[in-house]
């Protein structure tokens, strides 16, 4: 701390597509041939690994780039159903005010990012998107490199266990969100640097020397 980057995950983190996933989970499973949600799994799936939901959903691991690129093309089409949080755009203008260097890794497209965001998504100097074989690890250390800076001055905030692993593989600090995905139990146990209840600590925990900054 201070950090001088910090790279985002969008959905679960900025982008609130929890609820249109629920919608379409089921008609993604029935298209794909796996196993469909119940109603009463969703809570036991939000404390699981990305590994276990699909052990769980019986999802053949052959299929996951056919599945990446057909819920990639549903969410462009849906894309103005699927707001940012509250708040999202106010946070990232202070902490770029402040200083910091904005980044987004998503496996989504960066189109489909940059509608998501709209007039944030000019704040961000660094855009990684897309599936990659190699895993966000692999994207947060490119990026990393791209900024010029060094890991010890890195941050990583995303909404699943994944992406906690995925920043210490990196050898980076990582933020947790509670408002996503995974349950906050199950950020909680793996002990990110920094867990964040609602949307105004992350600014207030990366500019802390300067709160009143908009």
């Amino acid at each position: 701390m201070p950090y001088s980057l910090a790279i985002f995950d969008l959905d679960g983190t900025l982008a609130d597509s929890f609820p249109w996933f629920l919608r379409t989970i089921n008609d993604i499973a029935d298209r794909f041939g796996f196993r469909r949600v119940a109603d009463d799994e969703i809570e036991t799936l939000r404390h699981a690994s990305s590994r276990e939901i699909l052990s769980t959903l019986e999802v053949p691991v052959w299929k996951l780039p056919m599945i990446a690129r057909y819920v990639r093309r549903l969410k462009a089409e849906h894309a103005a159903t699927i707001p940012l949080f509250p708040g999202v755009e106010a946070m990232l203008r202070r902490l770029a005010g402040n200083g910091v260097t904005l980044a987004l890794v998503t496996s989504d497209s960066e189109a489909n990012a940059r509608e998501k965001l709209g007039a944030a998504a000019a704040l961000f100097a660094h855009y990684d998107c897309s599936a990659s074989l190699f895993g966000k690890a692999t994207k947060f250390r490119r990026v990393t490199r791209r900024a010029g800076v060094r890991p010890a001055d890195v941050i990583a905030i995303g909404d699943e266990v994944r992406d906690i692993e995925a920043a210490r593989s990196a050898g980076i600090a990582c933020g947790a969100v509670a408002w996503g995905y995974a349950a906050p139990a199950a950020l909680q146990a793996l002990a990110p640097d920094h867990l964040f209840a609602q949307m105004d600590e992350i600014a207030g925990t990366l500019c802390p020397r300067n709160p009143g900054t908009r």
